[in-house]
């Protein structure tokens, strides 16, 4: 019996090695097939696709059950990169082999306005080769994609399509009810009487100094878009405003024919199929004879063929590098879409040491977060200016609170007219929970040896020596965010405070009032950095200086996404079932987000610089 077991321990140790063997040699052949890749081979002649799928964002986020079910329903990312539309659409300018662009927008989600500007600035560089630019939509057009489609030479709708341009706005849930139902409290503590972040836990319904704070950034971020599209299609702000104001009427005189309000208002170019949209294509770039359709290239073949020959000319000792900036600033450590205290001073003090960088852009797309990460990242900041090398911020979609925070110590900062900055305001909030516990007959009693012991349990109300002490920490995070705008902004104290208080403004208005020096693009924002370190166009190259993860890091997000991938294909879950769960994971997305703030908000010993401003 010994001999026997022994024999079997045996058998099974060397079964144990094999099967470690095999899982290797399949990991390391996966990896190797996915760095692998053949080159795509470009037509000739042909025209290029971009087809964005998702939000588009400056930063990808990295959430692997997001795409691999997207993936395996062969829809593909949910999110799509800027700067890979504006790289692309930048070397096909000056290519020969693309006749055209078109923008098929169905899939688009949308994302802030001073993004769309980056994507419609880089599609009218394109047009300036006199190449054509068409848009086309079967579904019909909304708010962001008609942004885009806006800047094209033809604007293609199918007949049961529709152009809906239905404005900006700003609601919000609001939990006073609710929480004094559950017995909950949420004690908060800000100083700035614009500081709206925390009012859904204090009120039932908008305060009138958030109304209106809110309906001036909403009315300057409409009053951009419609001049944006007006100057692109041509027309006067009256043709745009009638159209969205009257579309109900119009549509019921014209018995549900969006596409032919559309057409009779000049919205669109012509009412066409996805056969005849084709056809015209065709018409201009050549027919494909094994697809019936035109000779194409997308967006992810056409990067991966033409890569070598994006962006500017490369300089080997002069760079001007450029940091992304974008989600909630958060302590620690963090990984793409959120912006990590620790993580993003790591790459400024990289990017700090490293001599052939002659200048900084930072990026900014940001609502802020953690007054304590935001002051990590500004130190750093401080750091690379004393070194005697410019820094210039240009900010997205958003640069507010701790955004704006972190923007502080430029040279120069830059903004789109649409975006949406300052907040400068601090704020702090736990929740109690002692009356819930009295509505089910628990009591909480004893003693504690000081003013403060026992004042910040989740069980016990808030006592008057712990609220004035946050308070008191709060004025002073305040007053030190001011501090670091005067400095910044070469502006007293008094100044600044008269413009902050937790008040949020669009971009055109931040130059106004002294918050930003200059409205413009990224370019321009690139541009006014190699001015400043005395770089002419050509002498440098643009450095990004992304947040890398590890190898084990990577490997770990394959495999986790390559297993979620095989069990949607090939685990009895079929691609209508995989689709509901995507559906449910996108719609779930905003209320998951709202949790993961909230959590983070409720860490204790914690100061926030929050704007909860993004406008839909």
């Amino acid at each position: 019996m010994r001999k026997f077991f022994t024999a079997l321990f045996r058998f099974l140790d060397r079964f144990r090695k094999l099967l470690h063997l095999l899982l290797l040699l399949l990991i390391f052949g996966s990896v190797v097939s996915a760095l692998r890749g053949s080159i795509p081979k470009l037509p000739v002649k042909a025209a290029l696709v971009l087809r964005p799928v998702g939000e588009i964002v400056e930063q990808r986020s990295t959430d692997p059950i997001e795409l691999a079910i997207s993936e395996a329903q062969g829809t593909g990312r949910t999110e799509t990169l800027l700067r890979d539309l504006t790289d692309a659409l930048r070397s096909a300018k000056d290519d020969e082999r693309v006749q055209a662009v078109v923008l098929e927008l169905d899939a688009m989600q949308g994302s802030g306005q001073p993004t769309l500007e980056e994507f419609a600035s880089a599609i009218s560089q394109f047009k300036k080769s006199g190449k054509k630019v068409i848009a086309t939509s079967e579904i019909g057009y909304s708010r962001d994609t008609y942004f885009i489609a806006a800047y094209a030479d033809e604007i293609y709708l199918d007949p049961l399509g529709l152009v809906l341009i239905e404005g900006y706005d700003r609601y919000r849930n609001y939990y006073k009810s609710a929480l004094d139902k559950l017995g909950i409290d949420v004690n908060v503590y800000k100083v700035g009487i614009y500081k709206s972040a925390v009012e859904p836990f204090l009120r039932t319904d908008m305060s009138a100094e958030d109304r209106e704070a809110s309906a001036a950034y909403l009315s300057s971020l409409w009053d951009s878009y419609v001049t944006h599209i007006a100057q692109a299609r041509k027309l006067s702000r009256e043709d745009i405003l009638t159209y969205v104001n009257t579309l109900s009427p119009a549509l019921q005189i014209a018995k549900g024919d969006g596409a032919q309000v559309a057409l009779k208002a000049h919205i669109v170019t012509g009412i066409k199929s996805s056969l005849e949209v084709e056809q015209r294509v065709a018409a201009l770039v050549g027919a494909d004879e094994e697809t019936g359709g035109y000779q194409s290239i997308s967006l992810e073949d056409y990067l991966h063929s033409a890569s070598s020959e994006l962006g500017l000319s490369k300089s080997e000792d002069n760079h001007v590098g450029v940091i992304i900036a974008a989600g909630e600033i958060v302590d620690g450590a963090q990984s793409a879409g959120v912006i990590g205290g620790d993580t993003m001073s790591q790459i400024i003090r990289e990017a700090r040491l490293d001599k052939d960088l002659k200048a900084l852009v930072l990026r900014i797309d940001s609502p802020g977060g953690s007054v304590l990460a935001s002051e990590k990242i500004y130190r750093e900041l401080l750091a690379f200016r004393a070194t005697k090398r410019p820094i210039v911020i240009s900010m997205g979609d958003l640069a507010a609170s701790g955004g704006y925070y972190i923007a502080a110590p430029a040279d120069e900062i830059w903004a789109s007219p649409a975006t949406i900055t300052g907040s400068i305001g601090i704020f702090g909030l736990f929740p109690t929970a002692n009356r819930a516990l009295d509505k089910i007959g628990v009591g909480v009693d004893g003693v504690g040896t000081t003013p403060l012991s026992g004042e910040f349990r989740l069980d016990r109300p808030v006592g008057v020596a712990a609220s004035t002490l946050i308070q008191s920490v709060i004025e002073h995070g305040y007053e030190e965010f001011l501090a670091r705008v005067s400095e910044g902004r070469n502006k007293s104290r008094d100044e600044v405070h008269a413009i902050a208080q937790g008040r949020v403004w669009a971009g055109r208005d931040a130059k106004r009032i002294g918050l930003v020096d200059n409205l413009g693009s990224m370019e321009d924002a690139i541009k006014a950095a190699a001015k400043r370190a005395n770089l002419e166009e050509g002498e440098y190259s643009i450095d990004y200086r992304d947040p890398k993860l590890s190898w084990a890091q990577e490997l770990a997000q394959s495999i986790k996404g390559s297993v979620i991938s095989w069990v949607v294909k090939y685990a009895g879950i079929d691609l209508q079932t995989s689709a509901l769960l995507q559906i449910a994971h996108r719609e779930m997305g905003s209320v998951e987000r709202e949790v993961l703030r909230m959590n983070r908000l409720a860490v204790a010993n914690r100061l926030y610089a929050h704007c909860f401003c993004t406008a839909y």
